[in-house]
């Protein structure tokens, strides 16, 4: 298994969730990769399945497809309200994947005081180690951009232009 990147890594921007008792969770994402950008967003039957299937929009022309979750854990690392947990968890390539690229299995974890953030890093965390394979370079770099563009004057970051993308607004449809 695989849990280290290498070479530039994709990275969650920003990304906002709402949920609550009898509705559908949903959840918007800007996540970058150099001065590649890409944001989708998605309805999920609880918050972190919501921002995993934004992720897997987001990345859809990267990766080919969705990878697959095969294991999600969540450990309470003290006691008290204020415990950070950890968030371990392994996804296996895209379904439609071929050759090499349907091969393997990556982890991802984070730790902190915040499950859901967390959940989205770990999963990013495993995307990464995913790409980081020899056969899956250059997936990032040929896949479109969508959203805005990076300035390669700017500081490292995402430029978001409140006017043009708001996330919050999605939830008010």
């Amino acid at each position: 298994m695989v849990e280290v990147t290498q070479g530039p890594a994709v990275r969650v921007a920003r990304w906002t969730c709402s949920t609550g008792s009898n509705v559908q969770s949903r959840a918007v994402v800007v996540v970058q990769m150099g001065e590649h950008v890409w944001e989708s967003s998605a309805e999920g039957n609880g918050p972190i399945d919501a921002l995993f299937e934004a992720v897997d929009r987001a990345l859809a022309e990267v990766l080919s497809g969705h990878p697959r979750l095969l294991a999600y854990r969540v450990v309470s690392l003290g006691e008290g309200p204020d415990a950070e947990g950890e968030v371990e968890l392994e996804i296996a390539p895209p379904a439609g994947a071929q050759g090499p690229r349907s091969e393997g299995c990556y982890r991802g974890s984070c730790q902190g005081p915040n499950t859901i953030a967390c959940s989205v890093e770990a999963y990013l965390a495993a995307i990464n180690a995913l790409l980081a394979e020899e056969h899956w370079a250059g997936a990032a770099e040929a896949a479109p951009r969508r959203g805005r563009r990076v300035g390669a004057a700017k500081a490292p970051g995402v430029e978001i232009n409140e006017i043009d993308h708001e996330p919050s607004r999605w939830f008010e449809r």
